[in-house]
C-alpha cells in the first residue's frame, strides 16, 4: 500500500444498485493511498456482495441504467460504530432511495454528522443526508432531480453548472456524479487530514473499444485526485470520442462474465501525442489489448516508455501489449492467468498472482492480474513517481 500503515479508517456505506463506479473508485483509491476502508451494507455481511448499477447519460430524458460489477463488502453493518472512522463516504445509485428509510441507517449518519466527521456524499447519495436532517442550513450539490429533496430539507442548493461540480460546506461534501470523482475524492482526503507531496505528474492511458470499465476509470479518477494530468488517448480516435467498456466479473463460472460497461471520453488525440512529454504509461486490461497488439503504432508507443525507463504500469490482459512489443524478456512479472502464456513465451519470469490482487514491481515496470488488486497496482505505480498521500 501507499503507507506501511494506514492512518485513517473510512466507512462506506453500500446498498443494492448503488452506482458502480460511485462504490469503487473511492473505495479503491482511498484503499491505494493507504486509508483502511471498511464497506457495510445493512441487512448484510462481511463477504456479502451488492449488485451495482451501471448509469449513463443517454438520449433520453433521463440516465439509462444496467447491471455492473458485484461489489463485495469486507465489513458487517451490525459490527461497525462510526466512532472509529474518520469519514464517511456514501455513493449515488438507487440504493440511498431505500437506505434513506432505514432508521439504522440514518442514526449512523447522524453520528457522523453530530461528531462533525467528514461525510462525502455523491449523486442521490444526499437523499440519505436529507433523511438524517443532516444539510439544513448547508450548502450542497447533486444530481440535479435531488434538488427539490433538498431545498425542502432545508439546505442551500447550488446548481451543478457541469456533472463534475463539488461543494464543501463544513464537513459536507457533496458532489453530482462520479465525473466530478477526482475533485470529490481529493476533497474528502483533505478533510481527512491528507497532503499529497509528488503530484503533477504527466500520465499517459492507452485505452481501445472493451477494455476493463474499472481498469480504465479506477486508476485514472485515482491518478487525477493526486492532482496528476492524466491523458488518455485510443488509435483512430481523437480527444471528446468515446469508447465503450466491458464489466468483466467472477461470478462462478469457468472464467469471468461480461457485461456492456460506462461509456469512456477520451482526452487527447493518438495521433498528436508526444510520448516524452509524459512520466508513465498506464495499460488497462480488457478485451482491447488482443487487438491493440495488433498495432505498430501501440508497439512503437510502448517500446518507447519502456527503453526511456519511464514507469509502465499494465493489468489484467494489458501485458498481451507488453509481450507483443518485446519489452518483457528478463522481467518478472504477473498478468491474468489465461495470459501466462503470453508472458512465459516473452521470456519473462511469471509471477503467480496468489491471491488474484497481487501486484509485482520490477525495475519500471508494474504489472497486476486483475482489478480486485488496484490498490497495490496504483500504490505501486505512485512509488515510482514518487507521489505520497501523507497523514
Amino acid at each position: 500500500m501507499a503507507n506501511s500503515k494506514a492512518k485513517r479508517s473510512v466507512l462506506l456505506l453500500c446498498g443494492d444498485y448503488m452506482e458502480d463506479y460511485e462504490a469503487m473508485v473511492p473505495f479503491q483509491a482511498l484503499l491505494a493511498y493507504g486509508v483502511a476502508v471498511d464497506a457495510v451494507c445493512p441487512g448484510k455481511r462481511a463477504g456479502d456482495v451488492c449488485r451495482t448499477a451501471v448509469h449513463e447519460g443517454s438520449a433520453h430524458q433521463t440516465y439509462s441504467e444496467s447491471r455492473g460489477h458485484n461489489f463485495s463488502l469486507n465489513a458487517t453493518f451490525d459490527d461497525i460504530e462510526a466512532e472509529n472512522y474518520d469519514g464517511l463516504v456514501i455513493p449515488g445509485g438507487r440504493a440511498p432511495e431505500y437506505l434513506a428509510v432505514n432508521e439504522s441507517v440514518l442514526d449512523l449518519v447522524r453520528k457522523f454528522s453530530n461528531s462533525g466527521k467528514p461525510i462525502a456524499s455523491i449523486c442521490h447519495g444526499q437523499l440519505i443526508l436529507a433523511a438524517a436532517d443532516s444539510i439544513k442550513g448547508r450548502k450542497c450539490t447533486a444530481y440535479p432531480p435531488v434538488g427539490p429533496v433538498l431545498v425542502a430539507a432545508g439546505a442551500y442548493w447550488v446548481e451543478p453548472d457541469t456533472m463534475s461540480a463539488c461543494v464543501v460546506d463544513g464537513n459536507i461534501i457533496t458532489g453530482a456524479t462520479y465525473e466530478g470523482h477526482p475533485e470529490f475524492i481529493r476533497l474528502f482526503v483533505k478533510a481527512i487530514g491528507g497532503t499529497i507531496t509528488g503530484a503533477g505528474k504527466r500520465i499517459l492511458f492507452l485505452c481501445g473499444d472493451y477494455m476493463e470499465d474499472y481498469e480504465v476509470t479506477v486508476p485514472f479518477q485515482s491518478l487525477q485526485a493526486l492532482e496528476c494530468h492524466v491523458d488518455a488517448v485510443c488509435p483512430k480516435k481523437k480527444a471528446g470520442d468515446t469508447c465503450p467498456t466491458a464489466i468483466h466479473d467472477f461470478e462462478g463460472d469457468q472464467t469471468y462474465s461480461e457485461k456492456p460497461g460506462h461509456t469512456f471520453t477520451l482526452t487527447a488525440t493518438f495521433e498528436d501525442i508526444d510520448a516524452s512529454s509524459y512520466d508513465a504509461l498506464v495499460i488497462p486490461g480488457g478485451r482491447a489489448p488482443e487487438y491493440l497488439a495488433l498495432n505498430p503504432k501501440v508497439i512503437a508507443l510502448v517500446k518507447e516508455f519502456m527503453e526511456s525507463r519511464k514507469p509502465v504500469a499494465s493489468i489484467c490482459h494489458g501485458q498481451q501489449i507488453l509481450s507483443a512489443a518485446g519489452v518483457l524478456k528478463g522481467k518478472k512479472c504477473t498478468a491474468y492467468p489465461a495470459v501466462k502464456l503470453n508472458v512465459v513465451l516473452s521470456g519473462a519470469t511469471w509471477l503467480e498472482p496468489d491471491p488474484i490482487d497481487r501486484c509485482f514491481t520490477d525495475g519500471n515496470l508494474v504489472t497486476g492480474a486483475a482489478w480486485p488488486g488496484h490498490p497495490e497496482f496504483i500504490s505501486q505505480l505512485m512509488a515510482l513517481l514518487g507521489i505520497k498521500v501523507q497523514f
